[in-house]
């Protein structure tokens, strides 16, 4: 069974930071391209960042570039994502998602406020 665990979020104040990470288990983590992907209240989904295979192959959305840093270790299954000079328009809930794929983790949630 697939499993997507992510974990990190909580409440930060503007200009700070989080540390968001998924573990995965149930398929072969080392052979899917992953996403981080978040949902604002009331809003629809929105793809936040994206990995290769090897790590070697980055993307982000514009609204995140220079802040956020996606990173994995397939000794560990673990999908990280760096958010720093964190906003309030980053406030989401946050979910881990295998390219291609219609399986997500339960999501974390980052609240920036002050």
């Amino acid at each position: 069974e697939v499993q997507l665990v992510e974990s990190g979020g909580g409440m930060v104040q503007p200009g700070g930071s989080l540390r968001l990470s998924c573990a995965a288990s149930g398929f072969p983590f080392r052979g899917y391209d992953m996403n981080w992907v978040r949902q604002a209240p009331g809003k629809g989904p929105e793809w936040v960042s994206g990995i290769n295979v090897g790590g070697a192959g980055t993307w982000y959305a514009d609204s995140v570039k220079g802040r956020f840093t996606i990173s994995r270790d397939n000794a560990e299954r673990t999908l990280d994502l760096q958010m720093n000079n964190l906003t309030p328009e980053d406030t989401a809930n946050y979910y881990c998602n295998i390219e291609g794929t219609g399986h997500w983790g339960q999501g974390t949630q980052v609240t920036v406020s002050s």
